[in-house]
């Protein structure tokens, strides 16, 4: 301004000068920078209008208000179609006024981010009880008020403003991984409870479904439990019913199994007939108590016939020949010889396996062979005769060959027995009823006069011998 006395927020001009209005705070390197420009223009006007010796500028601030009132420059006339020296100056000046108020706004906004962050800082240090309220300054700016009068130094400015940022968030950082430190750590017991009490939940469940598995089964048993124990109570007083009938003499055996058939004549419808029948065999064993005295030949103590074979197994002796055994209506004669009148015991076995058979008289093994009926199952479903040789299935006897005498303890397995075992049954050490066909007194009928009667004991049978 030209006129009016010298003050703060104005600028004067004592001698032909330019003026120029900075804001308050302005950087040092700008107003050099200005000076620099009003130098060179001065030196550019010289020629026109040379400035009294010893002229200076004088820059003084202004408050923020007056930024845009400012201190208008005279115009200056153009010279040859170019701004006049104070036009361009003038331009620059604004210019250069306008970037200062730029850099003005940017401090001023990270001054405020400053504020902000140092107040959210102190909360959480005021929180966490290792600071209190206000040792922010201190720690910044080592004893120095950072948020006082910055730098004059531009450069300056921006280290310090990047250091404290970086300081800030470094704290920052630092608070944020103790606070997540702290929650994971407190928060880790509770999980852990909570997943056991579901696993000991998932445990009791198991554990309860269990226990009513194990008192269905214990049910489930009992009842089946008590299901065998009824049978075996039947089963039980049956036989005593059985034993006391034979207590008092209603029957003529002591025993379901100590009883003869007795078939006394030669004859075509005398016989007995056992009531089960074969199931398919691959093997067997057939022993039994036999006494006769018939001659020539004993008859037919058994044979069994099936539907186009009736000749499936039979045991003979017809004639003056020696006693012969047919599978398959394949024959092996056997040297056994029980034509004495006598009791005697006697085993039989066969196998399919190359046919091979053994025989046994009272234990002793007598004969064995091969190739007889081999590789040939015995078929199932036949009728078993005793006493009779069988021209058709449960018929056509001839009497010729029929048995003559009696016999006891007629027994089929559906396997080899060992000799071991034959000789403990031929010495009455063992009784052993066969598997397939037991000698049961409900399980044989007898036709055409044919008998039963009781049977001598075991050891009476090895004192006839």
């Amino acid at each position: 301004r030209a006129a009016g006395p010298a003050g703060p927020g104005s600028c004067q001009r004592p001698r032909p000068e330019l003026a120029l209005c900075s804001a308050a705070g302005m950087v040092p390197a700008i107003a050099g920078l200005l000076l620099a420009v009003a130098a060179g223009v001065r030196g550019s006007a010289a020629g026109e209008q040379e400035s009294p010796p010893g002229s200076r500028f004088v820059c003084t601030s202004l408050p923020l208000d007056a930024a845009g009132s400012g201190c208008p420059m005279p115009p200056v006339p153009m010279q040859g179609g170019a701004l006049p020296p104070e036009e361009e100056l003038r331009a620059t000046v604004l210019q250069l006024r306008e970037t200062v108020l730029q850099q003005k706004e940017t401090i001023g906004s990270q001054r405020e981010a400053i504020r902000e962050l140092t107040g959210k800082l102190s909360r959480c240090e005021s929180a966490d009880g290792r600071a209190a309220p206000g040792t922010w300054k201190k720690e910044l700016g080592k004893g120095k008020d950072t948020m006082g009068d910055l730098p004059r130094d531009p450069a300056q400015v921006i280290e310090q403003l990047s250091r404290t940022m970086q300081s800030l968030k470094d704290r920052l950082e630092s608070l944020e991984h103790q606070l997540r430190a702290n929650v994971s750590y407190a928060a880790l017991p509770s999980d852990l409870r909570e997943m056991l009490q579901r696993r000991l939940g998932d445990l009791e469940r198991q554990l309860l479904s269990k226990v009513a598995e194990l008192e269905d089964e214990k049910s489930l048993l009992h009842n089946e439990t008590s299901a065998h124990r009824q049978k075996t109570e039947t089963a039980l007083n049956a036989l005593l019913e059985r034993v006391s009938e034979l207590e008092k003499g209603n029957s003529a055996f002591k025993s379901p199994d100590e009883f003869k058939v007795s078939l006394p004549l030669r004859t075509n419808y005398l016989y007995g007939k056992i009531k089960k029948t074969l199931p398919e065999l691959y093997a067997f064993t057939v022993c039994l108590w036999l006494r006769s005295s018939a001659s020539p030949g004993i008859g037919t103590p058994f044979s069994y016939a099936v539907p186009g074979q009736a000749n499936e197994i039979v045991l003979i002796e017809w004639g003056n020949n020696p006693i012969e055994l047919l599978i398959n209506d394949k024959v092996a004669q056997l040297p056994l010889f029980i034509s004495d009148g006598k009791w005697h015991h006697i085993c039989i076995t066969w196998t399919t396996r190359d046919g091979m058979w053994e025989a046994f008289q009272d234990g002793e093994k007598l004969g064995t062979g091969e190739n007889l009926a081999p590789w040939h199952p015995i078929k199932p479903g036949g009728v078993l005769i005793l006493g009779q040789e069988q021209d058709t299935v449960g018929g056509r006897f001839d009497a010729t060959q029929a048995f003559v005498g009696e016999m006891s303890q007629f027994n089929i397995w559906d396997r080899v027995l060992k000799a071991e075992d034959i000789m403990n049954i031929a010495n009455c050490s063992i009784n052993m009823p066969g598997n397939i066909i037991p000698w049961v007194d409900n399980n044989v009928d007898v036709f055409g006069g044919a008998t039963k009667w009781p049977v001598e004991t075991c050891e009476e049978r090895l004192l006839d011998l």
